[in-house]
């Protein structure tokens, strides 16, 4: 009995340790499905470097990435919009302590049928046909038909982005919301979807997502600037009018195996994966 028990404690004591290594190499990201495909990648890569790690990686939108950050349920919020002053302040309060770091710059494009003639717009435009002032597609030359807006859910930092920077022109005394006939759909991927097989649709979404299914507007600041397509190089230029960085917030300074794969990110490496999946790197990318 006593060989049986010592033996036993052995045995627990070694699964203790797996379980505390295995714990310590382990990363859940959650946040962020403009993000969700880039922080697949990254982790992909870096898991192929460090066997020994192991990441989960889940969207949700920024607002679940952030909640779950502030409920200690993930290591890595990913995030298309920055922290609200009171959602820092709801953290400080659980003892939370959000750090920020910029992983990527992001255009969102904003996408119709490629059967609809509409190919230009205005960022004034895209303010009356969000807000559902202008309802159809003949007021910009197209056919005589309604225009179905589709939206990302309130929760998306796409939704809170868009809704800021084009509903309301970055004023922060406009209180413009999307009209109550949006569709609010759960993902970028849904948006593109619907907009595939709806020639009456609008929708928007990071630039990653764009495929020959949709058609990407050109977009202008005004009606006396240039209309600029939504691609990497415009994007870093500055003269894309709806761009945006995107962030990873952890709770303190990153410490093991976090540290290491946000090194990883920030590195030429996971720079390249970046301009792979379509997004801007945040500095120049060594060939």
């Amino acid at each position: 009995m006593r060989k049986f028990l010592y033996l036993l404690g052995i045995i627990v004591t070694l699964l203790f340790l797996v379980k505390n290594s295995y714990a310590q190499n382990m990363i859940q990201i959650k946040g962020s499905d403009t993000m969700v495909n880039l922080g697949q990648a990254w982790a992909e890569s870096f898991m192929k470097k460090h066997p020994e790690a192991f990441i989960a990686v889940t969207g949700g939108g920024s607002g679940t990435g952030i909640a779950s950050l502030l409920n200690k349920t993930c290591d890595i919020a990913e995030c298309s919009r920055k922290m609200k002053q009171k959602e820092i302040e709801l953290a400080h309060k659980k003892g939370i302590n959000p750090v920020e770091f910029t992983v990527a710059l992001d255009g969102l494009a904003v996408v119709v049928h490629p059967a609809n003639p509409v190919d230009k717009l205005t960022i004034d435009q895209l303010a009356d046909i969000f807000t559902g002032k202008i309802t159809n597609w003949k007021e910009f030359g197209g056919k005589d038909s309604k225009i179905v807006i589709l939206s990302r859910e309130v929760n998306s930092g796409t939704h809170v982005y868009f809704k800021e920077h084009v509903l309301r022109r970055n004023n922060p005394n406009n209180k413009d919301e999307f009209a109550h006939s949006a569709l609010l759909m759960p993902s970028s991927q849904a948006i593109a979807d619907e907009v595939s097989g709806n020639p009456q649709a609008i929708g928007y979404y990071g630039m990653g997502y764009i495929s020959p299914s949709q058609k990407a507007v050109v977009v202008a600041k005004d009606n006396n600037s240039p209309y600029v397509l939504p691609t990497i190089e415009n994007v870093v230029d500055g003269k894309y009018a709806v761009s945006r960085p995107l962030f990873i917030y952890t709770d303190g300074v990153p410490q093991g195996v976090v540290k290491e794969f946000l090194d990883f990110v920030l590195s030429d490496e996971g720079q390249k994966i970046v301009l792979d999946i379509d997004f801007v790197p945040v500095k120049p990318v060594k060939e």
